[in-house]
């Protein structure tokens, strides 16, 4: 509502602000600025519009898959007449992924065209669509198990949860499913659920991969703030490559709304006094600095109440830094920490909890948090050094800027940077005898990955009272990522990618941060807190890390995944199926199906896959659907990541997402997982 994007402020009277509103789209869309001819207009487009989207998230996955079953039927039905010719009924197939010769086409028609009037109509579309969407494999599960009047009572599902699931569950939780999927309400009196019942059950949140108690937050969350991975964005402001794509707030808002915890301010004197935000040196577009704090403001808190750390990259002259701390104290008020929590100088971070709904600012302070206690801190200004990301971009090998150039800091921005002091890092031992606990430092990734093979043990102990960030090369001009999950494995927090690049780097990224409730904090294993642990994930012995785990999976079907080359009529996908396993350097693996000719709808392939887990704590499953091509590289269909320890046992569905890491609505794998300890 009102005129929150830059073009609307840009072009419109603040008096319009009631009038104003604008659309976000997912992915690489811009917004849609719109403004109605009076108050009461802009009030109905919102509320419709509202609806409409809460209407959207709440459909089941059975009520997504007929929406789109539907819609594609619609599009077949070139003359709109509600009927459906031989000719239309191939064309809807072709819309839904499915390849099918002509005879088998005809013979589908003929069997459900009982009036022979050579078109499909009421009755004859619904038997059309039930053989359509008969699922073979769940006919086995749900024979196997209904041994009640060819149903399964609620005995027999009680039996199922035990045996296949291996849910710890009662006779209770098997009549809260009957009560809460099952359709047929004569069968529900009988306390029996149907076949439809069960695949309604498969196909909510209950029969999920995602283990449902780890969507909501669940983790202790009183832990001091370095206990946890932090989710982290880098040149947070740009929405494409590193050299001359556009500077936004968009792009922060896109991020804050993934829960990212921690962006970056690229912060350069601009014109008429106001400071900007851009990357340095480049031809990348410029934001003001306000701005942005605004939009931070607004969107910080509306995927998670825990705490937004603003990492400032400052090269503004010391008016400017003024105007900046200005900007912040003015706009961000009670919400921004401007002194630590309590009465006496702190000996650690505050917790998440404690900090909830606050922003804590990252960058230089002139003097130890100490001075933040006494009177006598008079100095209005003093001498720094500048470490400059910016600087690590080369240009035909030489440096761009010499790197430890110093540079003056105002007061007034130097106070309100509390627990995240930025130092530059000198060595461990240095660190460890020198440093106090919110002094921390940032590394570039080829330092750092260097620090994680050479002194991993080193690095997940300095990691154990300060905060460690992570940043990409300055080479990386496409704004690619480095994996950061060696990062995590030496217990970094602040493990900073280029979010507006949808590749694998990033899907593991949302996938380690989807449990805990999507809240963009998730607590490291124990025994990279613990100050006695000996732990070094480049050989994970014996120790409290190595609960060994056997991971099953058999990768049974798909449904309807979604035609890649839309261009092309004809085109229906060839599907295969990766599973990728991310964690220490001994866990890494990768099993793939075979692929499967012309058929998106409901591909079968019934593979089993082994993969031995020596730290499940660190590990990452994911699920990569691909359309095969012998010619050229696989093209992405979907994917899905999360934890190990997030993992749901039995029959379950898997969600698929695009590359953007938006949710397919309609598509979805099928499988069958177990993750077992290794004997």
């Amino acid at each position: 509502m009102g005129r929150q994007s830059e073009g609307l402020n840009k072009h419109t009277h603040p008096n319009d602000e009631e009038r104003c509103f604008s659309i976000i789209f997912k992915g690489r869309k811009r917004n849609l600025d719109l403004m109605a001819c009076s108050n009461d207009e802009a009030k109905q487009w919102v509320n419709g519009l509202n609806k409409i989207i809460n209407n959207l998230r709440n459909l089941s996955r059975q009520q997504k898959s007929e929406h789109w079953i539907i819609n594609c039927m619609r599009k077949a039905d070139k003359n709109a007449d509600n009927k459906m010719t031989l000719k239309e009924l191939k064309h809807f197939l072709r819309q839904i992924n499915v390849e099918c010769d002509d005879t088998y086409a005809e013979d589908i028609f003929k069997k459900c065209d009982k009036s022979n009037s050579g078109t499909l109509e009421g009755a004859e579309i619904e038997h059309f669509y039930d053989l359509l969407t008969h699922r073979e494999e769940i006919d086995v599960i749900y024979g196997n198990y209904a041994h009640t009047e060819g149903q399964m009572s609620a005995n027999d599902l009680l039996d199922f949860l035990l045996n296949e699931q291996r849910e710890q569950a009662t006779m209770n939780d098997a009549l809260k499913l009957i009560e809460k999927h099952e359709i047929d309400e004569t069968a529900k009196q009988k306390k029996h659920m149907t076949k439809d019942g069960f695949l309604m059950y498969l196909h909510t949140e209950d029969g999920s991969i995602l283990n449902p108690a780890h969507k909501r937050v669940y983790q202790d969350m009183s832990q001091p703030l370095n206990h946890y991975y932090i989710s982290s964005s880098h040149n947070t402001y740009l929405m494409e490559d590193q050299l001359r794509g556009p500077s936004s707030t968009e792009a922060y808002i896109k991020a804050l709304m993934k829960s990212c915890r921690c962006v970056e301010l690229d912060c350069w004197d601009g014109a008429n006094g106001e400071p900007v935000i851009y990357h340095g040196y480049t031809l990348t577009s410029k934001v003001l600095f306000r701005d942005v704090i605004k939009a931070v403001k607004e969107y910080a808190f509306k995927t998670s109440d825990y705490p937004v750390i603003l990492s400032l990259e400052n090269h503004c002259s010391v008016e400017q830094q003024k105007l900046m701390a200005h900007h912040m104290v003015a706009i961000l008020g009670d919400a921004l920490v401007t002194k630590p929590l309590g009465n006496t100088v702190p000996a650690s971070f505050p917790s998440p909890e404690e900090l909830k709904g606050k922003f804590i600012i990252k960058g230089k302070r002139m003097n130890k948090l100490e001075a933040a206690f006494t009177n006598n801190n008079t100095v209005e200004e003093d001498t720094v050094s500048e470490e400059d990301e910016a600087a690590d971009c080369t240009e035909n090998g030489q440096k761009t800027k010499s790197k430890k150039s110093k540079m003056k800091l105002a007061k007034e921005l130097s106070d309100l940077v509390v627990y995240c002091k930025s130092v530059h890092f000198s060595g461990f031992e240095h660190a460890k005898d020198n440093q106090a606990f919110y002094e921390m430092s940032s590394f570039k990734e080829s330092k750092a990955f260097n620090l994680a093979d050479t002194s991993a043990n080193a690095f997940m102990h300095h990691n154990m009272d300060k905060l460690s960030r992570i940043y990409p090369a300055g080479s990386r001009t496409d704004s690619s990522n480095y994996n950061p999950v060696p990062m995590w494995n030496v217990g970094c927090q602040i493990v900073a990618l280029n979010f507006q690049t949808p590749h694998k780097e990033m899907h593991i990224n949302q996938g380690r941060f989807l449990p805990n409730g999507f809240c963009g904090y998730i607590l490291k294993p124990e025994f990279q807190r613990s100050l006695s642990s000996q732990f070094n994930p480049n050989t994970p012995t014996e120790g409290p890390w190595g609960k060994k785990k056997v991971f099953h999976v058999m990768i049974i079907s798909a449904q309807q995944l979604p035609k890649i080359n839309k261009d092309k009529h004809n085109s229906i996908v060839d599907p295969l199926v990766r599973v990728e396993i991310h964690g220490v350097p001994a866990d890494n693996a990768s099993k793939e199906t075979h692929y499967i000719n012309n058929n998106g709808f409901n591909p079968m392939w019934n593979e089993s896959f082994q993969f031995s887990i020596h730290v499940p704590e660190l590990t990452m499953v994911r699920f990569v659907v691909e359309d095969y091509d012998a010619t050229s590289q696989n093209d992405l269909v979907g994917q899905y990541c999360l934890p190990l320890t997030s993992i749901h046992n039995g029959y379950r569905h898997v969600p698929l997402l695009t590359k953007r890491g938006d949710v397919i609505c309609s598509a979805g794998l099928f499988v069958h997982l177990m993750v077992l300890d290794a004997a």
